[in-house]
């Protein structure tokens, strides 16, 4: 299993808006797709997604936005951090409920 590639922001960004200006100098979308991927040292599909991601930021294709998507994470790790401290809570009452029955009925 190799390790993924990371490109930076503006390589990413340089990518899209070449496939976008050019799409109609090609049959399709994914043709220019695949041409530019090839300039771009990226495969097709890589380049793809990233084309999709942008549309869907600019409003041109329905979906989640990366800036909802990163609403979504924070969210959901801020909902994951509550439920673990009220497990924790939840325990700590439970011991010191017992602690306390345990102290009353001592002679």
């Amino acid at each position: 299993m190799t390790k993924p590639v990371k490109y930076s922001p503006e390589v990413r960004e340089r990518a899209v808006r070449m496939v976008l200006e050019h799409q109609s100098e090609h049959s399709s979308q994914w043709a220019a797709i695949e041409s530019i991927a090839g300039k771009m040292c990226c495969t097709a599909e890589t380049l793809r997604r990233w084309v999709r991601q942008a549309e869907r930021d600019q409003g041109t294709r329905p979906g989640t936005t990366s800036e909802e998507q990163a609403r979504i994470k924070a969210l959901e790790r801020e909902n994951r951090e509550l439920r673990q401290a009220n497990e924790i809570l939840r325990k700590a009452s439970a011991y010191f409920a017992q602690a306390e029955l345990d102290r009353r009925f001592k002679p």
